[in-house]
């Protein structure tokens, strides 16, 4: 999922994300608020990914789920 979806359809797969990413929070996903960027870093910060094995999980993901 490119930057501009995630953003733009936040609200409607924050679910979504939530099921994917199971150890992310409520306070996490608000935080999140649709930014690539810190979907990526909580990824890292919650499972031990590098910066490159996030951004690969949230850019496949996208490509998944369509």
């Amino acid at each position: 999922m490119n930057r501009d979806q995630l953003e733009g359809q936040w609200k409607q797969i924050r679910g979504e994300a939530k099921r994917q990413w199971g150890k992310l929070t409520d306070d996490d996903i608000n935080e999140i608020d649709g930014s690539h960027d810190r979907l990526v870093g909580k990824i890292q910060e919650k499972y031990g990914r590098t910066r490159e094995e996030a951004e690969r999980e949230v850019s496949h993901w996208g490509t998944a789920e369509a």
